[in-house]
């Protein structure tokens, strides 16, 4: 059945995800019985002409939907069946995925340079951004003070002094936190999943936000939980439809980024903060606040965490560094309620024991010697002028349908465009101009609305926005001309 599989290099969809998708086809098909062992990564990458990486991004996927599962020396093998779900976006699913455009590129070979690529899809800094001067010096220190002990063994909630500095860190966001309810991750998907472990049964509710971060969506589908995802509005969460679904539901939990949301980039007023936390009392709610953009503030905006008001032991609070400081070294922290923490403990340490020790022990150094706040003020300073450029650019080019909201910060600008232009073919369009964005449809769990596009000024320079969006307004003209060959019923008279 593997001879079957043909992967189409013309094709605009990337050759791991065909692989994925036709894999995925022949599993569900039951042409490949459970528990057969899938060919070796070399031997197919080897008869199918493509790299490991497409093989091993493939499997990653298919691990990932729980259609295979892997033995350490022996191979993958196919899982036992239960419920599929339709993934066929899964390649923008999370940042890595949508970050693996770069690799679709260097497989296609249309480019002769991947830093050509025009990203506004990712939300992951550039390198050129990376503290690598003082992580350097600090890591020199850090193995000259510690030696040996800086590769040991770490204790499951985290490097001792690490605690230590981010409960001080983190009072000049207005939150009190003791030593013991802070806990150590290795990112904050990471963090989601062990609270999806914890917290989460098979057929418990889970509200989410609708658009909402699609690695959350996917840790929640993992666990076969009832998602509801409310609406967003410009100043957070639909209050009402809230109110009305916990009149129907008891959630497990409810999670939310309150400020400068991914994808939509809005925050929420202090008013919808004070209420959601009332009714987190009067439905005994647990809230899980995601926050990993708060600190790129380029106004005078509330932005406040749910955490840092009285949040009576029922938030939930993740802070990640990957936006801030290097993704790859995969760092953030929980802040959890003392009933929570033995809980949370042990699926932390069923995840993967502890996290990467000589790493905390650098970040400690970071914020000890005050470097983190030269990072952050670089970084504030940087993203806010490509953000200035992003604004200016968006009102001088983009056709006067298209719509946005200016936020007061974070990375992520989201665009509504007309009603019959899609996100995923503008997304198809762009990516042949070497231009890649996020088709908003990817961030919604129900009710998808295909008409939105998320960009980003992560990875992007003043000159490549302001020559990237001129390009994108192009490409909407085009669809909006032709669209304008279309016969428009709605302008016939009702009889």
């Amino acid at each position: 059945m593997i001879e079957s599989i043909q992967l189409d290099k013309s094709s605009s969809k990337h050759l791991y995800i065909q692989l994925y998708l036709q894999l995925r086809g022949l599993i569900e098909d039951s042409k490949l019985k459970e528990h057969t062992k899938l060919p070796p990564i070399r031997k197919l990458s080897k008869s199918l002409g493509v790299n490991n990486v497409t093989i091993v991004n493939a499997y990653n996927l298919l691990e990932e939907e729980n259609l295979v599962y892997k033995k350490v020396g022996s191979g993958t093998f196919v899982a036992a069946q239960n419920l599929v779900e339709d993934r066929e976006d899964i390649y923008l699913d999370e940042e890595v995925y949508i970050d693996e455009d770069i690799k679709f590129i260097e497989e296609r070979e249309e480019m002769e340079d991947v830093e050509k690529l025009i990203n506004f899809a990712t939300a992951a800094p550039t390198p050129d951004l990376f503290p690598i001067t003082p992580f350097k010096r600090l890591l020199n220190k850090v193995l000259d003070r510690d030696r040996g002990y800086a590769f040991g063994y770490q204790k499951s909630q985290g490097y001792l002094p690490l605690r230590q500095s981010i409960s001080e860190y983190i009072k000049r966001y207005n939150i009190e936190s003791n030593i013991d309810e802070i806990q150590i991750v290795s990112g904050a998907q990471q963090g989601i999943d062990i609270l999806a472990k914890t917290f989460l049964d098979y057929g418990d509710t889970v509200f989410v936000e609708r658009p909402t971060y699609p690695g959350a969506i996917s840790v929640f589908k993992s666990r076969r939980a009832n998602i509801i995802d409310i609406p967003m509005k410009r100043d957070g969460i639909d209050i009402e439809v809230l109110e009305a679904e916990l009149a129907k539901e008891k959630p497990k939990f409810l999670y939310l980024m309150p400020n400068y949301q991914n994808p939509t980039g809005y925050s929420y007023s202090q008013e919808k903060k004070e209420r959601i936390l009332e009714l987190a009392k009067e439905h005994d709610l647990l809230i899980i606040e995601d926050d990993c953009l708060s600190d790129l503030n380029y106004g005078n905006s509330n932005n406040l965490s749910l955490k840092s008001l009285s949040d009576n032991g029922r938030v939930i609070y993740i802070k990640s560094f990957s936006k801030i400081f290097m993704p790859g070294l995969r760092l953030a922290f929980l802040i959890i309620p003392e009933r929570y923490f033995n809980d949370i403990l042990l699926s932390k340490y069923m995840s993967d024991i502890f996290t990467d020790g000589l790493v905390q022990r650098v970040l400690d150094l970071y914020f000890r010697e005050e470097i983190w706040e030269d990072q952050i003020s670089k970084l504030r300073q940087t993203y806010q002028k490509r953000y200035k450029v992003m604004i200016n650019t968006l009102h001088k080019y983009l056709p006067q349908r298209v719509k946005f909201t200016t936020p007061a910060g974070g990375l992520n600008l989201w665009l509504e465009l007309p009603e019959n232009i899609s996100g995923k073919k503008l997304h198809q369009k762009a990516l042949k101009l070497g231009i890649n964005i996020a088709p908003g449809e990817v961030f919604y769990y129900s009710q998808k609305k295909e008409n939105r596009v998320r960009l980003s000024i992560a990875a992007v320079t003043g000159e490549q926005i302001e020559r990237g969006v001129k390009s994108l307004a192009k490409l909407i003209e085009d669809e909006l001309d032709e669209e304008s060959y279309h016969w428009d019923n709605s302008i016939m008279p009702l009889v």
